[in-house]
């Protein structure tokens, strides 16, 4: 399990479409993977779980991926958190 302190730095934030992204990006691995900001934690694979964060840009959340191919769902999921 890795854990890693990301700063959202997509334009707007996290609204409906980029959320979508976010989701597909995280759904491409088999390893969980949850985003956790203040005291909520949710499932990055779900939908209704992200668009409860309603994460402006510059939010800073707490990314947890746990599993077989966790490295890389983390450098892609960071990446795409950063907007690089």
């Amino acid at each position: 399990m890795i854990s890693k302190d990301v700063t959202v730095n997509i334009p707007n934030g996290l609204g409906g479409r980029p959320i979508a992204l976010l989701v597909q990006v995280a759904s491409r691995f088999d390893s969980s993977v949850y985003v956790q900001c203040e005291n909520k934690k949710v499932n990055a694979k779900s939908i209704m779980g992200m668009m409860s964060l309603a994460l402006p840009t510059g939010s800073n959340v707490t990314v947890t991926v746990n599993g077989s191919d966790e490295e890389a769902a983390m450098k892609d999921i960071e990446a795409y958190l950063k907007n690089e």
